[in-house]
């Protein structure tokens, strides 16, 4: 069985192996690679029963040199100090990576939110945001949707926080549903972001995304909604997983009506349309010209990496890889779109929900995709060049390069720099 990883060391690795390439001190990347405070409480809430539980949760702030922190709360039995420490910092690099003036936080809960109740979420959700209600606001901290959270938690926030400080602040989290002051195009950013950022891989390397294979690990919105955008594009998605397992057809299927099938279900397992199940290891290492992973981080580590056969990685994840399976990955020349650019459509339009609810002047949808394409374009081309310009082994060692240079400069403009 392979070592577990620890996520918060795999970040601080991808710093170090940036900083090889930038003239910048040792004592600034150091503090680079550590969040400014970390809130970890215990939240005490009454369940349907009468009976009292307690959940353990965490608020990561990393950085906030480019503007206030930014990231996602998720519910999971597998969420940890380290886990929030390491997407905290992910954060910050990848608001830097596409240029938008955020800095890089996060949050979840201990839980496993099958287990309970809408009104039990509820309270847990209202706890949490009084613990977090003094660390956030529009102009400190703006937390959004990650996993097993979504605009049903983001709307039990805000008005958690509007009540507690007797004011109407939209733009204190994002990822709201539109009548709550969220955006247009915030469901499908991630996925969309996933799909233009394989694009421009695809006409980098001279390929075509039209009767490319795919498969996606991880059918959630990032994946699902990665599928549908992808298949109308003309790929041909072969594979897709969620936690119960995965399912393979090699001349392949419909993914919104296997999305459907996980909806009536609870699994896209057993599928019609899919010719045989499969694990999501097997997944991973099928003979596809694009992998999506789009699932929880570490997924691929250096043993499993030695058998992927993908030509393009987009990692619709945070963290899907560890740098030992990058090493490997980087000598078999398979071209990855690391997460701090290929899934930052979330956090962008995010970004853009918060313009938005500032100005109290609302986008349509065309107006946001528009916009999110041309940041993903724009700054993978900037990728690009720092990948061929500076001679760097990865398109991931360059996005952390370009973001590194961002968040310094900031740092060093504020009058700070030692």
């Amino acid at each position: 069985m392979a070592e577990e990883v620890n996520p918060f060391e795999s970040l601080q690795e991808q710093i170090d192996e940036a900083a090889e390439y930038l003239d910048v001190g040792d004592d600034v990347i150091e503090r680079l690679k550590h969040p400014e405070r970390v809130l970890e409480t215990n939240l005490s809430v009454e369940m349907d029963d009468g009976s009292i539980e307690v959940f353990k949760a965490f608020r990561s702030q990393f950085n906030g040199d480019r503007g206030p922190y930014k990231g996602g709360i998720r519910y999971h039995p597998q969420v940890s100090r380290d886990e929030v420490r390491a997407l905290s910092g992910w954060m910050v690099y990848k608001t830097a990576t596409v240029g938008i003036p955020l800095g890089g936080g996060k949050g979840g809960i201990i839980i496993d939110p099958d287990e309970y109740s809408e009104s039990e979420l509820e309270r847990i959700t209202r706890a949490f945001a009084e613990e977090i209600t003094p660390l956030i606001g529009e102009d400190k901290d703006v937390p959004a949707p990650d996993v097993n959270t979504g605009q049903r938690e983001m709307n039990w926030i805000k008005d958690t926080y509007e009540t507690l400080e007797n004011t109407t602040e939209p733009g204190v989290i994002t990822g709201k549903d539109i009548s709550s002051g969220g955006s247009a195009g915030r469901v499908e950013a991630t996925g969309r972001s996933t799909v233009i950022a394989a694009r421009e891989a695809f006409d980098y390397l001279d390929k075509d995304v039209e009767g490319a294979t795919v498969a996606v690990q991880g059918y959630g919105n990032a994946g699902w909604i990665t599928a549908k955008l992808i298949d109308e594009m003309g790929a041909d998605v072969v594979a897709v997983s969620d936690s119960s397992g995965g399912i393979y057809n090699a001349d392949g299927f419909d993914p919104v009506d296997a999305k459907q099938h996980k909806r009536e279900t609870g699994s896209v397992v057993g599928y019609s349309e899919a010719g045989e199940e499969i694990s999501n290891d097997e997944l991973l290492t099928l003979d596809v010209d694009l992998l999506v992973p789009a699932a929880l981080e570490n997924a691929i580590d250096e043993e499993l990496a030695h058998d992927i056969q993908a030509d393009v990685i987009s990692e619709a994840a945070n963290g899907p890889i560890t740098p030992e399976g990058d090493d490997v990955l980087e000598d078999e020349d398979v071209l990855i779109v690391p997460d701090i650019l290929a899934n930052a459509g979330g956090v962008t339009v995010s970004y853009f929900e918060w313009v938005q609810n500032r100005q109290r002047f609302y986008w349509d949808e065309q107006r946001v995709n528009e916009e999110l394409e041309d940041i993903i374009v724009n700054q993978f081309d900037t990728l690009v060049d720092a990948y061929e310009d500076h001679d760097l082994p990865s398109l991931r060692v360059a996005a952390y390069v370009v973001a590194i240079e961002r968040v310094v400069d900031s740092y060093e403009q504020s009058g700070n720099w030692p």
